[in-house]
């Protein structure tokens, strides 16, 4: 497994890079979280534990995540969030389906608890929750396709299961459709845009897939 790393840090943020494998927070007993982890760096550096969650990612997705380091910085982010004022951006390799070489991706999902897994359903089904992303193709090799996406709603799985309900299933998303490999799925925010709690700076920080399966597709 990849190891995290600080990407930025001030009084009022920190943004690292979270490896696939690791939850965002409230990982089973025994396993390691991003927020454990944090607190406990802020604690061997002597500072106060306090970590605010912002967005998460899921266990089996790597990519870059900002927290607060304090309550005033964490509702402020929280605030844009909600305005739709951060931007993030993902990759993903697909290795079936016919879509074409950019689009608009609109559903309706509803998430379901008890299988921890998203699905498609009709607009009109009162639990639907509307889900938009746009994408790209950036590169291909053989039957593989590096899409660059873009969020535009963040619902639970939505660009897992967005991809797989057209028959184009992440890489190694085995939980809806893709092929196994034993390996992460192939799934990266690899940029994220918002604006300093404090500052109104604009802020972007982008990464690199570390997950082996990119490389010969990264531009």
């Amino acid at each position: 497994m990849e190891q995290w790393e600080v990407l930025h840090e001030d009084e009022e943020i920190i943004v690292c890079y979270k490896p696939a494998g690791i939850a965002t927070q409230n990982a089973k007993a025994m396993e390691p979280d991003m927020v454990s982890i944090l607190k406990n760096y802020r604690k061997e550096k002597g500072e106060d534990t306090y970590i605010g969650v912002i967005q998460r990612l899921d266990q089996p997705v790597e990519g870059v995540l900002c927290f607060g380091k304090t309550k005033e910085a964490t509702e402020a982010l929280t605030k844009q969030l909600r305005e739709h004022k951060i931007t993030k951006k993902y990759y993903a390799i697909i290795t079936r389906g016919n879509m074409p070489t950019e689009g608009i991706l609109e559903d309706y999902l509803v998430k379901d608890g008890r299988k921890g897994r998203a699905m498609v359903v009709k607009g009109d089904d009162p639990r639907a929750k509307k889900a938009k992303l746009s994408y790209r193709v950036v590169s291909e090799v053989d039957d593989m396709r590096l899409l660059d996406i873009s969020l535009e709603t963040g619902r639970f799985h939505q660009i897992r299961v967005q991809l797989a309900s057209r028959t184009a299933p992440i890489y190694g998303d085995v939980k809806y459709g893709g092929v196994s490999t034993n390996r992460p799925l192939c799934l990266c925010a690899y940029q994220s845009r918002f604006l300093h709690p404090k500052t109104g700076m604009p802020m972007e920080f982008t990464i690199n897939p570390k997950g082996e399966d990119f490389e010969d597709l990264l531009p």
